[in-house]
């Protein structure tokens, strides 16, 4: 592990390294993830000044928009520089009201990877994250979807594979058909329900990239969150990432947002250190 940039990097495989401290492009799109940005100029802003701080690790989906993310980061990015990697996840499509539906048949993931693919301006696409069907459960198999996105890794148009929202079992059974190299599951500190999959991902050198790091649409609120942040001098949420990034060594956090200035305020959170009575109280959050 390098610490050449925000919070170290990851080197998870071959010609793949991932700075711990990412950013999630979600938030670029309009409200309910529906739409073009609110405020073009800033967005592209904001990708722009993501590479500029030292981030080389993007996670975005075509559904975000639906497509107007992924061509927001092309404008802002493309040629894109050395070293930045752009995780994407595929597995479902968003329809004419907004709604989220489930898009999962072998045609539907090839549809989607090409279109990510059109969309980014690229040949091949870094990281592809299978999103498991809201329709299934965690019980459920996902060997036919994910052997459809090996099936593309072995034609070159995608480099790595991982998953997102499954269980110890599901990730055992993609590691069967080919490589993974990422597990996107919801975990902050005040959910704690993957703890045992977090610690899994760290002994087989997995990234564990959580969604919603800092709550998602319900944002983390905490007394004693708040209560350590005052007493170190930081925001509560610069203080769950930094707890984040301590939790794990693989931990790869990807916190969102639309905002030049609250970007500077997640990247910094890479560097605050959380002394230990602080961490046995965020720890116990969870408990």
């Amino acid at each position: 592990m390098t610490t050449t940039v925000p919070g170290g990097a990851l080197k998870l495989a071959e010609g793949l390294s991932l700075s711990r401290m990412g950013f999630g492009a979600m938030q670029l799109a309009g409200p309910g993830v529906f739409g073009p940005p609110k405020d073009r100029d800033e967005a592209l802003a904001v990708l722009r000044t993501v590479v500029e701080l030292g981030v080389t690790h993007i996670d975005t989906s075509d559904f975000y928009g639906p497509f107007t993310v992924n061509e927001v980061i092309r404008e802002a990015l493309h040629p894109y520089p050395e070293g930045l990697r752009i995780v994407t996840k595929v597995g479902a499509r968003r329809g004419d009201d907004a709604s989220w539906i489930p898009a999962v048949s072998p045609d539907e993931l090839r549809a989607q990877v090409h279109a990510n693919l059109e969309h980014l301006g690229v040949d091949a696409l870094d990281v592809v994250n299978l999103r498991r069907s809201t329709e299934s459960t965690r019980e459920d198999s996902i060997a036919e979807q994910f052997g459809v996105l090996a099936e593309l890794r072995e034609q070159g148009l995608i480099r790595h594979l991982g998953v997102s929202d499954v269980s110890a079992a599901q990730l055992t059974e993609a590691q069967a058909i080919a490589p993974v190299v990422t597990v996107q599951n919801q975990y902050n500190v005040a959910d704690r329900t993957d703890d045992e999959l977090v610690d899994r991902c760290a002994r087989e050198g997995i990234a564990f990239a959580p969604f919603f790091p800092l709550g998602g649409f319900t944002p983390l609120q905490h007394d004693t969150l708040d209560a350590v942040a005052k007493r170190i001098g930081a925001s509560p949420q610069q203080v769950a990432l930094a707890w984040l990034l301590h939790r794990s060594p693989t931990m790869a956090v990807i916190p969102g947002t639309s905002s030049v200035a609250h970007l500077k305020e997640n990247v910094t959170a890479a560097d605050l250190v959380l002394p230990d009575d602080a961490l046995a109280e965020l720890d116990a959050i969870g408990g």
